[in-house]
C-alpha cells in the first residue's frame, strides 16, 4: 500500500484493446530477446553461457516488471504473487518482481470520482459528507481513500481502477504467452494451465468487491470469540462490485512497532495472535486469507491485530488440509517415508518417480523445523535466517527437479506461511510455537 504523491501518475490503459497491445508488445520483445540468447547460446563457449543467460534474464525480467507496474491490475498481482516464489519462475525474475510488492503510485483522484459515481449512481457530494482526495492507501488493483459518511461514520473507501476487471482473461492469456516465448517456465504445461487457472479463479474473486464484503462477513463471524483480531466491517449501502466501503479502523503499520511504544512483551504477543490467526484458518475454518503482506495488517500497542483486505481468500479442500496436516506430522517425526507419500497427496511430488532420499528431506526439514525445534526454548524470528539457508540450498532442487511440481492446490497456504514469517522477523517476535503447532496437527 501506498501514500499519495504529488503528481499522480495517469490511469493504466482501460480497454482491453490498449492493455492488449502493451501487453503484445512486451511478448514481441521478450521473444526476440530469447530467441537471440538461444542463438547466441548455440554458437558461444560454454563457460560465457550462463554469464550471457543470467544478463538476458535480467534484461527480460525489468522489462516485465516494469510493464506489469504500469498497467497494475490483474497482471501486476500475477507478478507480486511470483517474487515470492521461485518454483516456476528463474530467480532473476523473483528478484526484479519484488518491486512490484513495494508501494504503488495511486491514481489521480479524479479517475476515482468518475469510478466511484459510475459504481454508485450519485453524485460523490450526495453520497458522502466528505472525502479525502488524497489516497490513504494504493495497490495493484485499486486504491483506498478515507471519508466520512452521511450520518457521520469515519470510513474508507476502496475503489477498483477502471478496466482491470474486464481486461483479466487477455491480461493473464497474454502473460502466459509471454513467460511461455520467452523460455521462462521451468514447469511442464499441464501445471502451467493448472497455475494459471488457479491465479485466475483467486483474481476473478478479488475483482469482485461484493465477493469481498461476503468474505468478510463470514471471517468476522468466524473470528468473533477473537477479541484481539480486529476486522473493519461493510458499510453495504455504500458498496457494489467495484467500490467497497468499510468502517475505519486504524492501526499500526508494522515499521511503526518499535521499542519506544511496544515492549517485548507486547510484540510477542502479537505473534501469538498472529500464528493463532493463521492455523485457526488453516486448519480450523478451512479457509485462508491469501495476501498477508505488511500492508494488509496493522497493530495496537494492547496486542491487537487488525486484518485488512479480504479479496484473496482461498477456500481449501478438506483433503487438502488433511495432506498438509499429514505432511507436517511426517516431517516434525522425521518420518520420510510418509512424508514422501504426503508430498504425493499434497500435489507437490510426482506420482511414479522413485522414491527421494531421505537425506534430501532432511536437510530441508532440518531448516525449516527449526521455529519449532523446541517445545519451550523461544525462537528468535528476529535473527532468522531461514530465508538465506533455503537460498543457500536452491541448487539441489535440480538433483530432483523431474520428481517434484509447484502445489497448486496449496500455493496460497505456502503464500501464507511465507508472509507471516516475514511479517514475524520484522516484528521481532520470540516465541515458543512447537506445542501450539502440536495441538492443531
Amino acid at each position: 500500500m501506498a501514500k499519495s504523491s504529488d503528481k499522480p501518475p495517469k490511469a493504466p490503459p482501460a480497454t482491453r484493446t490498449a492493455r492488449f497491445l502493451k501487453l503484445a508488445g512486451m511478448t514481441a520483445s521478450v521473444a526476440s530477446q530469447y530467441a537471440g540468447q538461444r542463438v547466441r547460446r548455440a554458437l558461444g563457449r560454454e563457460e560465457d553461457n550462463e554469464r550471457r543467460q543470467a544478463e538476458a534474464y535480467d534484461r527480460m525480467a525489468t522489462q516485465i516488471a516494469d510493464t506489469l507496474g504500469e498497467l497494475k491490475g490483474a497482471v501486476m498481482k500475477v507478478g507480486q504473487i511470483a517474487s515470492q516464489t521461485q518454483d516456476f519462475l528463474p530467480k532473476e525474475f523473483a528478484l526484479a518482481l519484488q518491486k512490484l510488492q513495494k508501494d504503488a503510485p495511486p491514481m489521480a483522484f479524479s479517475v476515482i470520482r468518475e469510478q466511484l459515481e459510475n459504481e454508485l449512481g450519485a453524485p460523490i457530494t450526495e453520497l458522502f459528507a466528505s472525502v479525502d482526495e488524497s489516497a490513504y492507501a494504493a495497490a495493484s488493483i485499486g486504491q483506498v481513500h478515507r471519508a466520512r459518511t452521511l450520518d457521520g461514520r469515519e470510513v474508507i473507501i476502496k475503489v477498483q481502477y477502471p478496466g482491470v476487471d474486464r481486461s483479466l482473461d487477455s491480461d493473464l492469456k497474454q502473460l502466459k504467452m509471454t513467460l511461455k516465448l520467452g523460455g521462462l517456465l521451468k514447469i511442464p504445461k499441464e501445471s502451467v494451465d493448472q497455475l494459471f487457472n488457479e491465479l485466475r479463479e483467486r483474481l476473478s474473486e478479488e475483482l469482485d468487491y461484493t465477493n469481498e464484503a461476503r468474505n468478510i462477513d463470514r471471517f468476522r463471524h468466524f473470528h468473533e470469540a477473537h477479541p484481539w483480531l480486529t476486522i473493519p466491517a461493510v458499510v453495504p449501502e455504500l458498496s457494489s462490485r467495484r467500490v467497497l466501503t468499510l468502517i475505519l479502523e486504524e492501526g499500526d503499520h508494522i515499521s511503526e512497532v518499535v521499542p519506544e511504544r511496544y515492549s517485548q512483551q507486547t510484540i510477542d504477543l502479537i505473534g501469538q495472535h498472529l500464528f493463532q490467526t493463521m492455523a485457526d484458518q488453516l486448519f480450523v475454518f478451512k479457509a485462508i486469507h491469501g495476501d498477508p503482506h505488511a500492508g494488509n495488517f496493522a497493530f495496537r500497542p494492547d496486542g491487537t491485530v487488525i486484518l485488512y483486505d479480504f479479496g484473496c481468500v482461498k477456500q481449501l479442500k478438506p483433503k487438502i488440509v488433511e495432506a498438509y496436516r499429514r505432511t507436517l506430522k511426517a516431517a516434525i517425526g522425521e518420518n520420510y517415508k510418509a512424508l514422501d507419500q504426503c508430498l504425493i497427496d499434497l500435489g507437490a511430488r510426482v506420482e511414479g518417480k522413485p522414491a527421494v532420499d531421505e537425506a534430501y528431506y532432511a536437510m530441508w526439514r532440518d531448516i525449516f523445523i527449526q521455529p519449532f525445534a523446541s517445545p519451550l526454548e523461544k525462537y528468535n524470528f528476529g535473527e532468522a535466517d531461514i530465508h538465506k539457508q533455503v537460498a543457500a540450498k536452491a541448487s539441489t532442487v535440480l538433483q530432483y527437479w523431474e520428481s517434484f511440481k509447484p502445489p497448486v492446490e496449496s500455493i496460497f497456504i505456502d503464500r501464507m506461511i511465507a508472509g507471516h514469517y516475514w511479517m514475524l522477523k520484522r516484528l521481532g517476535v520470540q516465541a515458543a510455537f512447537r506445542q501450539a503447532l502440536e495441538a492443531y496437527l
